[in-house]
């Protein structure tokens, strides 16, 4: 399971995409909604949750993806209970006590930090500057 906002599509995100599912069989990708990305940067996506989801599924990677969840933000792992989750080497977002949270939960899955893909180019927030 991966997280993010994917707002433009880019190679970098491709890359974390690529990479996460070299950890699993069927990679569930949870693509953060509206009012999430406005709560946590402070700015709305440049796309919308649908556009996001849409421009994900048109590169067909053979993954699920899902909206998260506004109110809970653990109810879509609890109810996928994935094996791993893989983070972005920059996501800071809702994984300071991830474990932790996961733990409460009787969840026993790992946590897996990704490598990042050309950072200095390959950012959301330096493409859309």
């Amino acid at each position: 399971m991966i997280f993010g906002t994917f707002d433009g599509l880019h190679k970098g995100h491709i890359f974390f995409i690529e990479r996460a599912m070299e950890y699993g069989d069927k990679l569930i990708i949870v693509v953060a909604r509206d009012k999430t990305v406005k709560k946590l940067k402070g700015r709305k996506p440049k796309f919308s949750e649908k556009e996001r989801v849409e421009n994900i599924k048109k590169k067909k990677f053979g993954a699920k993806i899902v909206l998260g969840q506004l109110k809970n933000k653990y109810k879509i792992i609890e109810h996928y209970d994935p094996d791993i989750i893989c983070l972005g080497y920059d996501q800071k977002f809702f994984t300071e006590n991830l474990k932790e949270e996961l733990s409460k939960r009787g969840l026993k899955t790992e946590i897996v930090r990704l490598k990042a893909y050309k950072p200095e180019i390959y950012k959301s927030s330096k493409i859309f500057k």
